[in-house]
């Protein structure tokens, strides 16, 4: 008589291994998205730094590069020349902007690998009742 009903502690028993497993998962898929977070972070500032050397060292050198050309030609043609240069700054601007949105396009999608096991959780879900 001093013993509880078998049912009811295994139905409690029942209840706290769920909650276990539950707590255990949402753990383990907060763990994935902190370190894709963290990488994600890491990625843009990489990104971000590159960008800003490839942009002030081209600045730099079309600077200086269109200052010379435009000076070797002062007499002869320096309209010609200028427009020249807006021709080809215009194209490359143009170029640069197509093969950067292509790069992102490539770029995986942010926090996939936690999307995924959200899913795989979903159908593990529905497959089991």
């Amino acid at each position: 008589m001093d013993s509880p009903p078998p049912a009811s502690s295994g139905f409690l028993a029942s209840l706290r291994g769920l909650g276990d497993t539950l707590i255990g998962s949402v753990k383990d898929r907060l763990e994935l998205l902190s370190i894709e977070l963290h990488e994600e972070k890491f990625r843009f500032f990489q990104t971000l730094i590159w960008i800003s050397a490839v942009v002030f060292a081209a600045a730099m050198t079309l600077t200086f590069a269109s200052i010379l050309v435009v000076y070797l030609f002062w007499e002869s043609a320096r309209i010609g020349v200028l427009i020249g240069l807006t021709g080809f700054y215009a194209t490359s601007l143009v170029t640069l902007a197509f093969s950067f949105r292509s790069y992102l396009a490539r770029q995986p999608k942010p926090f996939a690998e936690t999307l995924q096991e959200f899913k795989e959780d979903r159908s593990c879900m529905r497959n089991a009742n």
